[in-house]
């Protein structure tokens, strides 16, 4: 056998391979069908933890008025801590858990690349590979939106976040300025129309539609909505916090 047929039949091996959770719950016609059935009634409902959570770290007085002596890994910190709030926000007795820092193998390159991870991320107990992503970015001030924005159109709009589903949320850690100016620039910058959430009419919260650019050969949803939640974080405090629904 000649090196170049080889390698070739390697690759075809590489290409087969698949993870513990892809044998357990493979493709089948219904599988996208099932998790847009799951999310219809599950959305607003992980949306809620998440902003409990958040009241719950202001309410621990988690932020200090000055975060110049508190920047230290400050996007992972703040959101290790969201995502154990938001665990104790929970029942347990939902159709899905939440996780901080999980891998999306689905659409991991060929090795030696590493798979993606999610900051934060809901998983449906019923087929473990559908997962509905949450993506956070500390913004320093209400016009450092690159990074989120990158996000948005590189990670979720390609279907590299999130293909199993039709929506996730990019969670902004707003340290300075206004969070109106900030969704200004970021639906300038995506560019994208941002739409209050009928939910959450008293939280900094919006929404977004796209159609995104779904892989050939994938049936991954095209129609997605991002949900874009800033959270204040420089002089938060009880008496600001607005009311869960």
């Amino acid at each position: 056998m000649g090196k170049s047929e080889k390698n070739a039949n390697q690759g075809e091996k590489l290409g087969k391979r698949r993870t513990i959770l892809e044998v357990r719950f493979p493709d089948t016609p219904d599988f996208a069908t099932l998790a847009r059935e799951w999310l219809h009634d599950a959305v607003d409902q992980m949306l809620g933890f998440v902003w409990r959570a958040y009241d719950r770290m202001v309410g621990d007085n988690l932020f200090p008025k000055s975060l110049d002596d508190a920047d230290k890994d400050l996007e992972r910190s703040i959101t290790e801590t969201l995502a154990l709030r938001i665990h104790d926000e929970m029942s347990g007795d939902e159709v899905f858990c939440v996780q901080h820092e999980r891998y999306e193998h689905e659409t991991m390159l060929e090795p030696p690349a590493q798979p993606p991870q999610y900051d934060i991320c809901f998983v449906w107990r019923r087929n473990e590979r559908v997962m509905w992503p949450l993506e956070a970015k500390v913004l320093p001030t209400d016009g450092a939106v690159v990074a989120y924005v990158a996000d948005v159109n590189e990670q979720f709009l390609t279907c590299r976040y999130g293909p199993f589903v039709d929506s996730g949320a990019m969670i902004g850690y707003l340290v300075s300025g206004d969070p109106e100016r900030a969704f200004n620039n970021i639906a300038a910058k995506v560019p994208c129309k941002l739409n209050p959430h009928p939910g959450f009419p008293e939280r900094d919260h919006r929404t977004s539609d796209h159609q995104r650019a779904v892989p050939p050969g994938k049936s991954y949803p095209r129609a997605f909505r991002c949900h874009h939640m800033l959270m204040g974080l420089a002089n938060a405090s009880r008496s600001e916090r607005a009311v869960s629904p």
